[in-house]
C-alpha cells in the first residue's frame, strides 16, 4: 500500500516502518523457521520470491504491512542498520469488496528475543489505530492458528471475540467492531504513537 510508504509510526515499545526492499533479507532468513511457517501458515520462497512479494506488497491497494522495531534498539544505536532493530511485521488486508471498512489482522514478532515483551500488543494497537484514523475501518478480524495460544489470548485481551472455528484450516477466527466506546479506548491506548514521515523520523528520532 503506497499510503503508508512514507509513515513512521514511533511507540514506546516499537517502531513501524514501512516495508522496504533493505528488510527483505532478514524477513527472509525469519521465513526459513518451521516454527513461524507452521504459526503463519506460510510457504517458504526463493530471496527472489521474497522481494517480489515486497513490491507486490508495496504496490496493492488492499495490503498495509509495517515491519515492527524494537524501539529500544531503534533509538538507542544511531549507527546500526534498522535490519539489525527489525522484530516482525504487522499486517492489515482489505480483501472483502463487499465490506470495505473490515480490515484483517495479523501480526508476527519472529525475532526470538523480542517475544513476550509486549511488542505485539503495541503494534496491534498501533495498526489498528492506523486503520480506523486513516483507513475508515470500523471492523477487525484475526485467523489465527488453533495451536497459537499466546496470540488468541493476546487478541482477546484486545477485546476481540471468538466467531468462527475451522477444523479444515486448524484456525481460529477472532473478531472485533469498533463502537465508538472501543474507538476511544483504542485511541486513548495509542495516544503517545507519533506519527512521522519515515526517513524523517529516522533522523530526528536519533
Amino acid at each position: 500500500m503506497r499510503l503508508n510508504e512514507n509513515i513512521l509510526l514511533l511507540g514506546k515499545k516499537v517502531v513501524l516502518v514501512p516495508y522496504t526492499s533493505e528488510h527483505v533479507p532478514r524477513y527472509h532468513e525469519w521465513m526459513k523457521s518451521e516454527e513461524l511457517q507452521r504459526l503463519t501458515a506460510s510457504e517458504p520462497l526463493t530471496l527472489e520470491e521474497e522481494y517480489s512479494m515486497q513490491q507486490s506488497w508495496r504496490e496493492d491497494a488492499d495490503k498495509c504491512t509495517f515491519i515492527v522495531m524494537d524501539a529500544e534498539k531503534w533509538q538507542a544505536q544511531p549507527r546500526t542498520t534498522e535490519e539489525s532493530c527489525m522484530a516482525g511485521d504487522v499486517n492489515l488486508f482489505l480483501t472483502d469488496p463487499g465490506e470495505p471498512s473490515l480490515g484483517e489482522i495479523e501480526v508476527m514478532i519472529a525475532e526470538p528475543s523480542c517475544r513476550g515483551k509486549g511488542f505485539g500488543t503495541e503494534a496491534v494497537l498501533m495498526m489498528m489505530s492506523y486503520g480506523v484514523t486513516k483507513l475508515g475501518l470500523t471492523k477487525f478480524e484475526a485467523k489465527i492458528g488453533q495451536g497459537n495460544e499466546p496470540s488468541i489470548r493476546m487478541f482477546r485481551k484486545l477485546h476481540f471475540e471468538q466467531v468462527a472455528v475451522s477444523s479444515v484450516f486448524q484456525e481460529v477466527t477472532l473478531r472485533l467492531t469498533v463502537t465508538e466506546r472501543e474507538r476511544q479506548w483504542l485511541l486513548e491506548q495509542t495516544s503517545h504513537v507519533e506519527e512521522k514521515r519515515y526517513r524523517d523520523g529516522l533522523s530526528e528520532s536519533r
